[in-house]
């Protein structure tokens, strides 16, 4: 795990604690993306496919891959910021000469559901919120109905301490992250985090869903909305999942891979909904107290 420095949101001057998120080479060395500490971090108001990726060299062995770019979400905004990376420098002489010449390694995610790889059309997916350093996933997850978990790394990194989201001592073991690579990804990653806390027989409901860009998730005890979208989830948003809780005596919990809008955060503390953010390394985050409570006590 990668040390925490401190970084300041470009929006709103806050000073918050960021590790970068330590990726496995192929190799088996540990990869951490240099952080350009002397440039200003960037707030990321557009997603594309191409820019979500950044090239990192392994120590170890000389090899470039390209790993998710290290982003910020600031804990008092919510302003995602997307941190400078040093570029990656030309091999030196002495790992020319002990053969650790650069090999251009494959970016992650490259073999995508349906045989579908590469760049692609990626504009629903989105990385948003408080990242915190945990594991990069490996291959896709499972539909949010089956129970497939991803491979564990090192991923995500966020403004509170570093270390994935805190587990209830003696309860869970830590959460897996797999990598979010499509709008589906998300809401798959969604339901393996509620199950993680606790929730069982999480999955979507079978009923024809009412248009719009937020997915549904139900177990007992429990309705859920997941948006994959590039907007930050707004106020209406928050009280439809509020009063879709309130109906079936359940806990409303809400995911979002854009953030949230300042009315639509401070409605859900009103409400005491637990809202979490998602980036494309697949580790949700708290961004409430009602969600740290969550985090903390499970379902």
């Amino acid at each position: 795990m990668a040390d925490a420095v401190p970084v300041h949101c470009p929006a709103c001057l806050r000073e918050n604690d960021y590790a970068a998120p330590v990726f496995p080479c192929a190799c088996g060395s540990p990869v951490v993306p240099p952080l350009d500490l002397a440039a200003a971090p960037v707030p990321l108001t557009h997603r594309t496919w191409s820019d979500t990726w950044v090239a990192v060299r392994c120590a170890a062995c000389g090899r470039v891959s390209e790993w998710p770019h290290p982003e910020l979400g600031c804990a008092s905004c919510g302003t995602v910021a997307r941190l400078p990376v040093r570029p990656v420098d030309p091999v030196s002489s002495g790992a020319s000469e002990s053969g650790g010449g650069v090999r251009q390694g494959p970016r992650p995610g490259a073999d995508v559901r349906g045989g579908q790889g590469g760049r692609g059309d990626r504009g629903e997916v989105r990385g948003r919120g408080r990242p915190g350093p945990g594991g990069s996933g490996g291959s896709g997850p499972a539909e949010p109905g089956t129970a497939g978990a991803g491979s564990a790394g090192a991923g995500p990194s966020g403004s509170r301490a570093p270390g994935g989201p805190p587990a209830a001592p003696g309860q869970r073991p830590a959460f897996r992250p797999v990598t979010i690579r499509t709008a589906r990804d998300a809401v798959a990653t969604a339901a393996l985090y509620l199950r993680w806390l606790g929730f069982h027989d999480v999955r979507q409901p079978d009923a024809r869903p009412v248009p719009s860009a937020a997915v549904d998730l139900r177990a007992p005890g429990l309705v859920a909305q997941v948006d994959p979208t590039t907007a930050p989830a707004g106020l209406r948003a928050v009280e439809c999942v509020w009063l879709n809780g309130l109906t079936a005596s359940a806990t409303s919990v809400y995911f979002s891979l854009a953030g949230y809008t300042q009315d639509a955060r401070s409605r859900a503390d009103d409400l005491g909904i637990p809202l979490f953010v998602m980036d494309l390394t697949g580790m949700p985050q708290p961004v409430n107290d009602p969600a740290d409570a969550l985090v903390e006590a499970g379902a």
